[in-house]
């Protein structure tokens, strides 16, 4: 009897999970968590056994479970998902290489990247890809990650990451040429680059190589539909363990291609999915685990303050910002949006909140920049790129700097200090989060030589989220609205 050649495969994806273990209740509906999470693709998989589920990088940071246990608990949860691959995000870097790679022993699934190599000999970290054998069909996934969002490596000195997007396009063709001819039915990019470096890479690929589909992560975008370049359909699900992306595909085995296919975003929650036991029993150990450490109430704020957006003032921005400038003794603090992990806070604050909110413990370090440097940084902060809603770095203000900026001229109009416009040869003393410091030039275009002219760059305090602890701590009822640090006009 000749085999089936038409073959029907659906795909489950989630990326940036961000540690979101937990189920939360909205509008009197318990959404996301893990175990929710499970239970929805234990279904989908007994309605269609030729089931794969994917993870689009980002497993760490956001849950005090993650910090707690440096990443060990997120896979042992992950391991209860049986993902078949999981593509490396920047945030599995932030413990360290090193322990990235002993945590990669403890998975039980195939972490996957084709761009981490080892700068010395050019030895590749882990596996570029993996073939996943389901239903007779042989199924290709390829791991990218781009050195733009992998700035976390650049304090390993021995570690680098040889790829933009255009390299990438390339590591591809040389990986899928490799598999030609190995029968593969599907292939599969698992990305963690941003919608927008993926459009860019589906344009380059050549139809050629055989790629059939991209899942992304990295940019959070929550779309209604998969958007198509260059033929390729391209999906991401957001961030969080509250939606899951879904492809339902009709592969061709006789051409070695999709025949076609139908994409959609499912919520997670109560009234779609049932529980998994086993998964909830495993996060409630950690959970019980963690809850008398974290328990503690930090302060209390005024009421509650909200981080709705990363490239806008915010009320948790100002007030973060505003702390490690006042603790430290700084003119700025430049605080990144970006590691603001929650959409609001308080009014009580236990250390479990605050410790999801910001779980980064960079060192705080220390640079001199002129008005004329500072004028340019914020220009480059505030460009178009950043917001229209682009993946770019974007900082909150302490107080005292006031920027206003023009949208049509594409510049800073007025940046005053203490109620004085900035002279161009004043100088300041700017704190910014290691991270941020090291990756200066892609974060605020300038660069770390130019800044050093003006004295050397040193660090002030070996944790940022030690200095906002303490200073939370011993100032009850902080925290206001917004008070206009940042002007968008035109």
């Amino acid at each position: 009897m000749p085999e089936e050649r038409f073959r029907h495969l659906t795909i489950l994806h989630s990326n940036d999970l961000h540690g979101d273990f937990l189920p939360v209740k909205r509008d009197g509906v318990m959404t996301g968590g893990v175990s929710l999470l499970s239970g929805y693709v234990n279904r989908a998989t007994a309605e269609n056994p030729d089931t794969l589920y994917v993870i689009a990088g980002d497993l760490f940071r956001g849950s005090v479970i993650d910090a707690e246990y440096k990443g060990i608990s997120t896979v042992e949860i992950i391991n209860m998902l049986s993902p078949d691959a999981v593509c490396v995000g920047n945030h599995e870097t932030d413990y360290g290489v090193a322990h990235l790679l002993f945590i990669e022993k403890c998975a039980r699934f195939p972490l996957i990247n084709a761009n981490l190599h080892v700068t010395t000999n050019g030895a590749r970290l882990f596996r570029p890809c993996h073939v996943t054998r389901i239903g007779g069909m042989k199924v290709l996934f390829i791991g990218i990650l781009t050195e733009e969002v992998l700035a976390q490596t650049r304090s390993e000195k021995l570690i680098g990451s040889f790829i933009d997007i255009r390299a990438a396009a390339e590591e591809v063709r040389h990986i899928a040429g490799a598999y030609r001819g190995a029968d593969i039915d599907l292939t599969v990019l698992l990305t963690h680059v941003g919608l927008g470096e993926d459009r860019k890479l589906a344009a380059m690929l050549d139809p050629a190589w055989g790629v059939d589909l991209i899942i992304g992560g990295h940019s959070h975008t929550f779309m209604e539909e998969a958007e198509v370049v260059n033929g390729i359909p391209i999906a991401q699900a957001g961030w969080g363990s509250g939606v899951i992306g879904r492809f339902d595909l009709t592969v061709d085995t006789a051409e070695n291609r999709l025949d076609s296919w139908r994409w959609r975003c499912d919520p997670i929650n109560e009234t779609t999915s049932e529980r998994d036991p086993a998964v909830e029993g495993l996060i409630r150990r950690f959970k019980s685990e963690t809850d008398e450490k974290y328990n503690r109430v930090v302060t209390r704020f005024r009421k509650k303050l909200t981080h709705p957006c990363r490239n806008a003032e915010t009320e948790l921005g100002d007030l973060f910002a505003e702390c490690v400038r006042d603790a430290m003794d700084l003119d700025v603090m430049l605080f990144a949006s970006g590691g603001i992990r929650s959409r609001e806070m308080g009014p009580v604050v236990t250390y479990s909140d605050f410790t999801e909110c910001f779980p980064f413990e960079d060192p705080l370090y220390m640079a001199k920049v002129t008005g004329a440097q500072l004028r340019r940084m914020l220009a480059f902060m505030l460009r178009e790129e950043a917001l229209a809603g682009g993946h770019t770095e974007f900082y909150q203000l302490s107080d005292g700097l006031r920027v206003t900026y023009s949208r049509s001229r594409g510049e800073v109009v007025s940046l005053t200090f203490d109620g004085d416009e900035v002279e161009d040869r004043e100088i300041f003393t700017v704190g910014m989060a290691e991270y941020h410091m090291r990756n200066v030039e892609t974060g605020l275009g300038i660069g770390t030589e130019e800044l050093e002219r003006n004295g050397r760059i040193r660090m002030i305090a070996a944790s940022c989220r030690e200095i906002l602890d303490e200073y939370l701590t011993s100032h009850p009822h902080l925290g206001q609205g917004t008070d206009g640090r940042i002007t968008v006009i035109d």
